[in-house]
Protein backbone atom coordinates (compact mmCIF):
# COMPACT_ATOMS: atom_id res chain seq x y z
CA UNK A 1 0.00 0.00 0.00
CA UNK A 2 1.13 3.30 -1.01
CA UNK A 3 1.70 6.12 1.50
CA UNK A 4 2.63 8.67 -0.20
CA UNK A 5 1.72 9.09 -4.16
CA UNK A 6 3.22 10.76 -7.25
CA UNK A 7 -0.05 11.93 -8.97
CA UNK A 8 1.31 14.08 -10.96
CA UNK A 9 3.90 11.46 -12.70
CA UNK A 10 0.69 9.36 -13.58
CA UNK A 11 -0.83 12.51 -15.76
CA UNK A 12 2.65 14.40 -16.85
CA UNK A 13 4.07 11.08 -17.87
CA UNK A 14 3.42 7.45 -20.01
CA UNK A 15 4.81 4.71 -17.92
CA UNK A 16 6.71 2.52 -19.85
CA UNK A 17 8.02 0.03 -17.05
CA UNK A 18 8.44 -0.32 -12.94
CA UNK A 19 10.71 -0.94 -10.64
CA UNK A 20 11.06 -1.05 -6.58
CA UNK A 21 14.16 0.07 -5.14
CA UNK A 22 15.53 1.14 -1.15
CA UNK A 23 15.71 4.57 -0.41
CA UNK A 24 18.74 5.63 1.98
CA UNK A 25 16.97 7.52 4.64
CA UNK A 26 17.65 9.37 8.57
CA UNK A 27 15.36 7.78 11.09
CA UNK A 28 13.69 10.93 11.40
CA UNK A 29 12.61 10.33 7.63
CA UNK A 30 11.39 7.19 8.05
CA UNK A 31 8.97 8.77 10.82
CA UNK A 32 8.24 11.24 7.89
CA UNK A 33 6.95 9.04 6.01
CA UNK A 34 5.12 6.64 8.40
CA UNK A 35 2.95 9.95 9.46
CA UNK A 36 2.51 10.39 5.69
CA UNK A 37 4.25 13.89 6.19
CA UNK A 38 6.35 13.57 2.63
CA UNK A 39 6.34 14.83 -0.86
CA UNK A 40 7.25 13.47 -4.11
CA UNK A 41 5.41 15.86 -6.65
CA UNK A 42 8.27 17.61 -7.62
CA UNK A 43 10.67 14.84 -7.51
CA UNK A 44 12.53 13.55 -9.91
CA UNK A 45 15.46 10.63 -10.15
CA UNK A 46 18.81 11.18 -11.84
CA UNK A 47 22.10 9.13 -12.51
CA UNK A 48 25.42 10.18 -11.45
CA UNK A 49 28.52 8.15 -11.07
CA UNK A 50 26.75 5.01 -12.11
CA UNK A 51 24.08 5.39 -9.07
CA UNK A 52 20.73 6.50 -8.71
CA UNK A 53 19.25 9.69 -6.92
CA UNK A 54 16.55 11.03 -5.58
CA UNK A 55 16.04 14.58 -5.86
CA UNK A 56 13.79 17.37 -4.21
CA UNK A 57 11.56 14.97 -1.89
CA UNK A 58 10.29 17.21 -0.03
CA UNK A 59 10.04 15.12 4.08
CA UNK A 60 8.52 16.91 6.87
CA UNK A 61 10.45 16.65 10.21
CA UNK A 62 8.04 15.27 12.92
CA UNK A 63 7.54 17.43 15.82
CA UNK A 64 9.53 15.13 17.70
CA UNK A 65 12.47 15.22 15.52
CA UNK A 66 15.84 16.32 17.10
CA UNK A 67 17.06 19.64 17.75
CA UNK A 68 20.56 19.90 17.98
CA UNK A 69 21.12 18.40 14.42
CA UNK A 70 20.40 20.25 11.33
CA UNK A 71 18.03 19.01 9.16
CA UNK A 72 17.15 18.97 5.56
CA UNK A 73 14.20 18.07 4.14
CA UNK A 74 14.84 18.40 0.70
CA UNK A 75 18.22 16.45 0.49
CA UNK A 76 19.39 14.52 -2.01
CA UNK A 77 18.74 10.79 -1.14
CA UNK A 78 20.50 7.92 -2.55
CA UNK A 79 18.41 4.78 -4.12
CA UNK A 80 19.40 1.26 -3.92
CA UNK A 81 18.78 -1.00 -6.34
CA UNK A 82 20.64 -4.17 -7.66
CA UNK A 83 23.97 -2.93 -9.87
CA UNK A 84 22.55 -4.72 -13.25
CA UNK A 85 19.16 -3.24 -12.74
CA UNK A 86 20.54 0.32 -12.30
CA UNK A 87 22.57 -0.24 -15.73
CA UNK A 88 19.08 -1.82 -17.42
CA UNK A 89 17.61 2.05 -16.56
CA UNK A 90 20.86 3.91 -17.43
CA UNK A 91 20.47 2.19 -20.91
CA UNK A 92 17.04 2.64 -21.21
CA UNK A 93 16.88 6.45 -20.28
CA UNK A 94 19.87 7.14 -22.71
CA UNK A 95 17.22 7.17 -25.22
CA UNK A 96 15.63 10.12 -26.68
CA UNK A 97 12.37 11.18 -24.22
CA UNK A 98 12.86 8.38 -21.76
CA UNK A 99 13.47 9.64 -18.21
CA UNK A 100 12.83 8.16 -14.37
CA UNK A 101 10.04 9.46 -12.08
CA UNK A 102 9.11 8.45 -8.66
CA UNK A 103 5.61 6.91 -8.36
CA UNK A 104 4.99 6.09 -4.62
CA UNK A 105 6.89 5.70 -1.65
CA UNK A 106 5.75 2.53 0.51
CA UNK A 107 6.80 0.17 3.50
CA UNK A 108 7.67 -3.55 2.09
CA UNK A 109 8.50 -5.59 5.64
CA UNK A 110 8.87 -2.91 7.68
CA UNK A 111 11.75 -0.90 5.03
CA UNK A 112 10.30 2.17 3.19
CA UNK A 113 10.46 1.38 -0.98
CA UNK A 114 9.96 3.87 -3.80
CA UNK A 115 8.53 2.34 -7.43
CA UNK A 116 10.59 3.90 -9.92
CA UNK A 117 8.72 4.23 -13.11
CA UNK A 118 10.71 4.44 -16.84
CA UNK A 119 8.70 6.98 -18.60
CA UNK A 120 8.21 8.76 -21.49
CA UNK A 121 6.75 13.00 -21.33
CA UNK A 122 3.51 13.07 -23.10
CA UNK A 123 2.80 15.88 -25.06
CA UNK A 124 -0.54 18.01 -24.75
CA UNK A 125 -2.63 16.16 -27.24
CA UNK A 126 -2.02 12.83 -25.59
CA UNK A 127 -2.68 13.88 -22.19
CA UNK A 128 -6.22 15.45 -23.78
CA UNK A 129 -6.61 12.16 -25.64
CA UNK A 130 -5.86 10.53 -22.09
CA UNK A 131 -8.34 12.68 -20.29
CA UNK A 132 -11.09 11.96 -23.23
CA UNK A 133 -10.64 8.26 -22.31
CA UNK A 134 -10.98 8.28 -19.29
CA UNK A 135 -14.40 10.21 -18.94
CA UNK A 136 -15.89 8.53 -21.66
CA UNK A 137 -14.89 5.15 -19.63
CA UNK A 138 -16.75 7.20 -16.79
CA UNK A 139 -19.85 7.57 -18.89
CA UNK A 140 -19.82 4.59 -19.93
CA UNK A 141 -19.70 2.86 -16.38
CA UNK A 142 -22.46 5.27 -15.22
CA UNK A 143 -24.78 4.31 -18.29
CA UNK A 144 -24.02 0.16 -17.60
CA UNK A 145 -24.51 1.15 -13.68
CA UNK A 146 -26.66 -2.11 -11.78
CA UNK A 147 -28.60 -1.94 -8.83
CA UNK A 148 -28.01 -4.24 -5.93
CA UNK A 149 -29.62 -7.62 -7.22
CA UNK A 150 -27.68 -6.94 -10.96
CA UNK A 151 -29.94 -5.31 -12.85
CA UNK A 152 -29.27 -2.49 -15.13
CA UNK A 153 -30.31 1.03 -14.00
CA UNK A 154 -31.36 3.58 -16.46
CA UNK A 155 -31.07 7.79 -15.27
Amino acid sequence: MALIQNKRARHDYAIEEKFEAGIVLQGWEVKSVRASRAQINLAHIYVRDGELFLCNAHMTPADQACTHVTLESNRTRKLLMHRREIMKLIGKTERAGYTLVPLDLHFTRGRVKVTVALARGMREYEKRADQSKKDWKREQERIMKKDAHGRHVLE
